[in-house]
This record gives C-alpha cells, sequence and structure tokens, in this order.
C-alpha cells in the first residue's frame, strides 16, 4: 500500500497513514483518530497546538490533516481481506470494543 502523506513535524519527521495505521517516521502510532473534545488532556494539547482538532496517539493534527488521515484510513479498512488471519483480527477488535463500550478499563 502506498502512504498517505499527512503532514511534517517541526522536526521533520513525516506523518504517513500506511497500511491502516498513522505512522511517525515508519513506525506505526495509532490506528484511529481521537476527537480532541474526547481527549483527556485537550487543555495540554491545546496549549501546545491551539489549532488541534484530533490526535493520533501522540501527534495532534489540525482539521485538515485530520480529514486526510481519516480518508486514508477509511481506504485502508475498505480492502476487504478475507484471510483467516484478518478474520480473527477483526473479531478479536470487535470484542475488544464491545468490552470497553460496556466499561472496561
Amino acid at each position: 500500500m502506498t502512504p498517505v502523506h499527512v503532514k511534517t513535524t517541526l522536526d521533520g519527521r513525516k506523518v504517513e497513514v500506511i497500511g491502516g495505521h498513522v505512522c511517525l517516521d515508519g513506525r506505526p502510532e495509532a490506528d484511529t483518530l481521537v476527537a480532541l473534545d474526547e481527549h483527556p488532556n485537550r487543555q495540554a494539547i491545546l496549549r501546545a497546538v491551539p489549532k488541534a482538532t484530533h490526535v493520533a496517539g501522540r501527534i495532534p493534527l489540525t482539521m485538515p490533516e485530520a480529514s486526510v488521515a481519516q480518508a486514508a484510513l477509511r481506504r485502508a479498512n475498505d480492502r476487504f481481506d478475507g484471510s483467516p488471519q484478518a478474520i480473527s483480527e477483526r473479531l478479536r477488535r470487535a470484542s475488544w470494543q464491545k468490552v470497553f463500550a460496556e466499561g472496561a478499563e
């Protein structure tokens, strides 16, 4: 899969979406974006990056950057892999999402 460039950090590292993950310098950072309103440390993030609207792991993103990242993540997830390993991974993720939605920590 071709990497999708989201932004370059102030210190020159690339933030890209590669294979369903937001990556920093080629290393996976997150597989989902979190809206800043839902993040527990939103005030500190806004002090550091006032225009941030989302975060991907440790990476704050502005609205245009988050839009690029979210579109690339959706394209990566839209590709259906019917292999037993992929099915098992989807079931594992779905069960964890259900557990967390029910209030587990």
